[in-house]
C-alpha cells in the first residue's frame, strides 16, 4: 500500500500511467485497472472539477494523496477518483474501467445487466457500481476498512500504454492537447466518446 500511495504523491499526469495494472479492492471486489484519466488542479485543468475551487462536493480533492473523491455522473453514475500530488494541490486520476479479478459472483449480482464480464467495470459508472462506492465514500482514503490499492509488480511497459483525449470532456480540454485518458489494449476498456453539446432551449 505504501508503494501505491508513493505513485501517488506524484502529478496526476505521472501518476495515471503507472495505476495501469494495479488492483483496487472496495470489499468484496477487486478490480485491475485498464483504463484511467488524468485530472490537474486548481487553475490549471479546465476539465477538472477543481478548476474553480472548492465547494463542499469538491473539497475532497485537496486532501492527502491516496483520498478517495466520489461525485455522481448525471444524476445516476458514482464515480471514482484517487487523489494525487501533496495535500491542497487537487489532482486526481478518474478511474475509468477495469477486470473484475475477485469478487467476481458479487459484481455480477452488482452488475446483472453486464452481457459479459468485461462489461462488469468497462466504464467508470460501472465501475463504480461494481465497487458499490457510494457518494458518502469521498473523503475516504487507501488504506481505510475495506479500501486498498495494490501496484503490479512490475509497471506496465510504456510500449503497451496507450493514451488519447479524455471521454466526454468538453471545449479545449476535451481534445487532443489534453490526451491524458491512458489505457491497455484490453476487452474491458470503454470505447471513446466526444463530450455532447447541450443546447439551452429557446
Amino acid at each position: 500500500m505504501s508503494d501505491a500511495i508513493d505513485v501517488l504523491t506524484l502529478p496526476a499526469l505521472d501518476a495515471a500511467p503507472r495505476l495501469l495494472g494495479a488492483v483496487l479492492r472496495v470489499g468484496d471486489v477487486a478490480i485491475r485497472l485498464t483504463e484511467v484519466e488524468a485530472y490537474a488542479g486548481e487553475g490549471q485543468d479546465p476539465g477538472s472539477h477543481a478548476h474553480r475551487g472548492r465547494t463542499p462536493r469538491t473539497l475532497p480533492m485537496w486532501g492527502p494523496p491516496g483520498t478517495l473523491y466520489v461525485y455522481l455522473s448525471y444524476g445516476i453514475h458514482r464515480c471514482l477518483n484517487l487523489v494525487c500530488e501533496p495535500e491542497g494541490r487537487a489532482s486526481a486520476v478518474l478511474l475509468r474501467s477495469g477486470e473484475v479479478v475477485d469478487g467476481l459472483d458479487v459484481a455480477r449480482a452488482r452488475r446483472a445487466s453486464a452481457r459479459s464480464d468485461a462489461e462488469l467495470a468497462r466504464g467508470p459508472g460501472r465501475l463504480g457500481s461494481a465497487l458499490a462506492v457510494e457518494l458518502a465514500d469521498s473523503g475516504r482514503r487507501l488504506g481505510d476498512p475495506g479500501f486498498s490499492l495494490s501496484l503490479p509488480d512490475a509497471p506496465v511497459e510504456g510500449s503497451r500504454i496507450q493514451r488519447g483525449p479524455r471521454v466526454g470532456v468538453s471545449g479545449h480540454a476535451g481534445t487532443d492537447a489534453y490526451d491524458w485518458r491512458f489505457f491497455l489494449d484490453d476487452p474491458t476498456v470503454s470505447a471513446y466518446r466526444p463530450a455532447v453539446v447541450r443546447r439551452r432551449p429557446h
